[in-house]
């Protein structure tokens, strides 16, 4: 990264949960100085700003008018798109939140004020960042992916309001599925269950994807403990990665018998919103297309949508 610029101001739109944690590695971070923190509830935006010494916004005018050179929106997903729209018209560089938008319409929009403002739009894809990913996808670089199966369950978080498990977890999944095959899901199989939940808090999703490989998702607010697991099959080799534990196996040479050799495939210690959002500052200062572009955005929203039978 480039050490001699000036650091990028940069503000932090929704102080939730993930908000919180953006505010916390931005400022572990030398491209970027956190200048301001907005958030429509004073105490929660005033609290957060006065933790890294930056200022309080509590209406979405103001902020966008802060003077700020970047801006990561985590803010309920139905204002992604009013909000990124209005920061990449003023001419700030935005990092939005997975799911890009609320609607594929909204999502285009925002593509399209990235394009007409020659600002870097990034999506939020933070699982892209995991080193496991980056170990896995490594481990089959080169190789035919024949099938993906990728498994993200645990208990019903208190802070989910008006999204399911689609949106909020198999996103996620459904951007990692992309990721490893460089290929595009063709063919949707949802089945969905609502349990507990206003929405969907079970699904098991079926993919095809244009270049042959098939992909399961299964994904749940209803296990009592958080697993997440990702296996790939190719035609020379079977990877296990956890994504928690961030420990990535390697099977390879089956022999006629059955066996067949192991190895441990090494992932780096790192966090993965920090890579994220050092990809955000690369994109800003040299130009090149962000890690993960709002067209990626798109196609994981229309793909979540196609599963929920909203696409």
């Amino acid at each position: 990264m480039t050490q001699h610029l000036p650091p990028l101001k940069v503000g932090v739109a929704g102080a939730g949960v993930m908000g919180r944690n953006h505010a916390r590695v931005l400022c572990d971070i030398r491209d970027f100085d956190l200048t301001a923190v907005f958030d429509p509830d004073a105490a929660t935006a005033e609290g957060v700003a006065g933790l890294y010494d930056a200022k309080a916004f509590t209406t979405a005018a103001d902020f966008v008018a802060a003077g700020l050179d970047a801006a990561v929106v985590a803010t309920p997903n139905r204002h992604h798109a009013e909000l990124g729209v209005a920061l990449l018209e003023a001419g700030v560089h935005v990092l939005v939140e997975k799911p890009i938008a609320a609607t594929v319409a909204d999502a285009q929009r925002m593509i399209d004020a990235a394009h007409a403002n020659d600002r870097v739009l990034m999506v939020g894809q933070v699982e892209r960042f995991n080193p496991a990913v980056d170990a896995v996808k490594r481990a089959i670089d080169g190789d035919q992916v024949i099938s993906i199966q990728v498994t993200r369950v645990g208990p019903f978080p208190p802070r989910m309001g008006e999204v399911g498990v689609v949106i909020d977890l198999a996103v996620h999944d459904i951007d990692i599925i992309r990721h490893l095959t460089d290929s595009e899901i063709v063919e949707v199989q949802p089945q969905l269950a609502r349990t507990k939940a206003e929405r969907e808090d079970t699904a098991l999703l079926q993919f095809r994807l244009a270049n042959g490989t098939i992909a399961h998702i299964t994904t749940n607010w209803v296990t009592p403990y958080k697993v997440r697991t990702l296996q790939v099959a190719t035609m020379n080799r079977f990877v296990v990665a956890d994504l928690m534990t961030r420990q990535v196996t390697e099977y390879f040479g089956q022999q006629a018998d059955g066996s067949y050799q192991t190895r441990a495939v090494n992932s780096w210690p790192a966090e993965p919103l920090k890579k994220e959002l050092e990809a955000f500052a690369h994109a800003i200062r040299t130009g090149e297309p962000p890690a993960v572009t709002g067209e990626d955005g798109l196609r994981n929203l229309e793909v979540a949508l196609r599963c929920l039978g909203e696409g």
